[in-house]
């Protein structure tokens, strides 16, 4: 046996058997929508089970049209849609895995005209207001789930799962948050709650008792009008009696103002609820959010917390990761860091979803890495990430490949990413980078800056030389006090009491979050931090912690007409940061001017006013430069030498941008 015997070991549930306890949580990858995409999810799916996933979960599936996410959302209505979804059960079969259907109705999250709730509440998050479901409707729908489920049966699936969390419509009539209702669907927790007992009812009579039923339940609500503990347990063991198989705990709505997946999260925050709800019943009980290594995996299921595991985003990152900790290998495993840039953030833009450090995700049949017939040898400058994707990758397939770096360690701006608090899963990355290039050949010189001649005798050279900051020109750019973030983020300066940070993008938030926030949070702490109640005593809500400002932060940025600061890099996780800057007092100031800098601070003129700054440091987060140096290039700009290849920050200089980083070196070596 492994190391990790829990988390492997075989779980009995009656009537069929999963092979160990990890589950591929629901992730909604845009696959699922359109039918012509299928063989895609398949190969997707395929790619898990292979790796050793014993269940799967597809992302949502509506039963009819009034519960789409989003106009003309997958959905399994008719029985020719059972065709396409088989081209998904058969791969994952052929594999050895389980799949489960997972069924959802939006509710008044869907962004569609055609939207209904249990009562007419309109979310803060949806421009559009739901109608109040009728009597009729209500019935009708408990139908469709029963029909949806028959044909995810038929289509080969080994089960369903019911959405009733994160605020999507089963969550909204179970909490008077927006179920204001006076019949029999409202009012009381028996009388909120009888909708999704009837559905479960209803499905597990249409499809016998040899099928999986899964039910997500909402453990912790993070908004006002949520409920209770007494309420979710009561839930819970009424779904449990009406005939579910498994129960997944979810955490929050989707609108709660407290993070529950990103990052800055501890591992394994709700662990503590999960046990709770797993005493009160007798059937399995999942654990979610913010697991992303087989050691907490491991420990969860020994210590009786859970029977179960559900990892949708480590999944992601690293199809193989069940099959790497059964080797004994965790330290090959490609670990997700919750930043929620290839996932979600592309989610909720109607982007098809990948992962920033598993470019493969969601194209299992479009980025392939086959053996290059005619080896070369390939030298690629800078050991950043788009140069360590590009340098493995090459090597994989047979290259012969040879990573220059001029810093005295691989990982470029990840590193200075690392020390941002919250953001410590960032040296995961570079940690698994460390153990590819070992892996798979790749001659690492550090230290070392080359030249043209250095490069002369290489088939192909890869520049991947990154960015620097960009130094805004005005009076006093050169003085004592001006120094850019990366002497910050690096620790090379100690940085005064009142500072001033000129950018208010994600490198300006990083910085702010590094000069104020405390790295490494217990749970306890963040819970403090976040205002959580783990007892949820009323909605899982209580007061957060006033937090003392260890510096008095100014950010200003200068672009005109945009008012909107701080929001971070992230469109599912930028609010969280912003909130925090708020919590500490980050004075904000758009449209500034910059005057100069001297010895009594930064002079600013903002709506035609000249101010001045009294602060110890203007910090620069003004963006950032490609650093191209290397290129060989005519008069005109052009490159010279065809062996030459650019990506990433060399590339582009934007927002720093991992995602498209990683991207690009995998494209680029996949080619070569």
């Amino acid at each position: 046996m492994t190391a990790f015997n829990h988390m492997l070991a075989p779980l009995d549930l009656g009537f069929t058997t999963l092979r160990n306890r990890i589950v591929m949580g629901s992730m909604h990858t845009g696959l699922e929508d359109r039918f012509w995409n299928y063989g895609k999810l398949a190969a997707y799916f395929a790619e898990r089970a292979k790796g050793g996933t014993a269940l799967m979960i597809t992302g949502g599936i509506s039963m009819n049209r009034q519960g789409w996410l989003l106009p003309l959302a997958g959905t399994m209505n008719s029985y020719g849609d059972v065709f396409n979804h088989r081209r998904v059960t058969s791969a994952v079969h052929e594999h050895g895995g389980k799949i489960l259907m997972q069924v959802l109705h939006a509710g008044r999250y869907g962004y569609h005209p055609f939207q209904v709730s249990s009562s007419a509440v309109k979310s803060a998050i949806n421009p559009f207001k739901p109608k109040e479901m009728s009597e009729k409707l209500i019935r009708s729908t408990i139908k469709d789930y029963a029909h949806t489920a028959r044909l995810a049966q038929m289509a080969g699936y080994d089960g369903i799962e019911i959405m009733g969390s994160e605020g999507y419509l089963l969550n909204q009539f179970i909490c008077s948050r927006v179920n204001q209702r006076t019949d029999q669907w409202g009012g009381p927790i028996e009388n909120r709650m009888r909708l999704p007992v009837e559905i479960v009812k209803a499905v597990r009579e249409k499809v016998g008792a040899n099928f999986i039923i899964c039910y997500r339940l909402s453990l912790i609500d993070l908004v006002p009008g949520g409920n209770t503990w007494e309420e979710i347990v009561t839930i819970a063991k009424a779904l449990e009696a009406a005939g579910i198989t498994i129960l997944n705990t979810g955490i929050g709505w989707h609108e709660a103002r407290v993070p529950t997946i990103a990052t800055q999260v501890p591992r394994a925050a709700f662990r503590s609820v999960t046990a709770r709800i797993k005493k009160e019943l007798s059937i399995p009980v999942m654990a979610s959010n913010r697991i992303n290594t087989p050691e907490m995996c491991d420990d969860i299921v020994e210590s009786g917390d859970a029977d179960l595991i559900s990892m949708a985003r480590p999944l992601l990152a690293d199809p193989d990761f069940v099959n790497k900790a059964a080797a004994g290998q965790p330290e090959a495993i490609n670990t997700c860091i919750a930043c929620n840039q290839g996932c979600l953030d592309l989610t909720f833009s109607n982007q098809r979803a990948t992962c920033l450090v598993n470019p493969r995700a969601g194209y299992e049949t479009e980025l392939v890495y086959v053996k290059a017939t005619k080896p070369k040898k390939v030298a690629v400058v800078g050991g950043g990430m788009a140069g360590l994707t590009a340098a493995t990758v090459a090597a994989d397939r047979g290259h012969a490949v040879t990573l220059f770096e001029a810093a005295a360690d691989i990982g470029g701006q990840f590193n200075m990413a690392a020390a941002v608090p919250g953001k410590e899963e960032f040296q995961e990355t570079i940690r698994y980078y460390r153990h590819e290039v070992e892996r798979s050949g790749v001659s690492v010189k550090l230290n070392t800056r080359v030249s043209h001649d250095d490069l002369a005798s290489f088939d192909e050279v890869v520049i991947a030389t990154g960015v620097k900051p960009r130094i805004p020109r005005f009076p006093g750019i050169d003085h004592a006090k001006v120094v850019d973030y990366t002497q910050v983020l690096r620790g090379e300066v100690t940085v005064g009491n009142r500072v001033a940070v000129i950018g208010s993008g994600g490198i300006g938030v990083d910085t702010c979050a590094y000069l104020l926030e405390e790295h490494n949070q217990s749970v306890e702490e963040w819970a403090k931090y976040w205002g959580v109640d783990f007892d949820v005593t009323e909605n899982g809500l209580t007061a957060p912690e006033r937090r003392l400002a260890s510096r008095e932060i100014t950010m200003l940025q200068r672009k005109p007409g945009q008012k909107k600061m701080g929001a971070g890099p992230g469109k599912t996780t930028g609010w969280a940061h912003k909130l925090l800057l708020g919590q500490f007092g980050v004075k904000m100031i758009a449209e500034a001017e910059y005057v100069k800098v001297d010895d009594l601070g930064l002079h600013i003129r903002v709506d035609g006013e000249e101010k001045i700054l009294d602060v110890d440091h203007v910090i620069l987060c003004a963006g950032q430069e490609s650093v191209t140096d290397m290129l060989p290039r005519d008069t005109d700009g052009k490159i010279t030498d065809s062996r030459y290849h650019v990506i990433g920050g060399a590339k582009l200089a934007g927002e720093l941008d991992a995602r498209r980083a990683i991207r690009e070196g995998a494209e680029l070596a996949a080619a070569l």
